[in-house]
């Protein structure tokens, strides 16, 4: 397949943040395993998003995030032979099923960064100058 949008897919939710897209795989999938950003499924996509990336299944359908640029983040079911053979292959390859972020009660999408806003940061480097 080149493009996930050629497949037979289900939405579930659409233009989300990663964390929601997360929580929600977790809630609905009867197993969840965590992906590293670019992680590649059906062949010729790659995963994209803020760790820990949730890949859900329930049954024969595979559940991920789709992000698509101007369009926002989703969360998508693909049930089918080849969602059956992604499946097999997160079990086989020994993914965590539980991140490592949130093991350690760290949460996964802080930073260590004070919050700013884009003209604050112009301030501080005007002055700085």
């Amino acid at each position: 397949m080149s493009c996930i949008e050629q497949m037979k897919y289900t939405i579930h939710l659409q233009k989300i943040s990663f964390k929601e897209a997360r929580e929600y795989i977790e809630k609905n999938s009867d197993e969840v395993y965590y992906v590293s950003p670019g992680y590649k499924i059906f062949k010729d996509y790659y995963i994209i998003g803020v760790p820990p990336i949730a890949v859900g299944a329930k049954g024969n359908a595979l559940i991920f995030t789709y992000t698509k640029p101007c369009h926002g983040s989703f969360v998508l079911s693909i049930d089918d032979e080849d969602s059956v053979k992604e499946i097999n292959r997160l079990r086989e390859s020994g993914k965590e099923k539980e991140p490592t972020s949130l093991k350690k009660n760290n949460s996964p999408e802080s930073s260590k960064v004070s919050a700013a806003s884009y003209q604050d940061m112009w301030k501080k480097e005007d002055l700085e100058s």
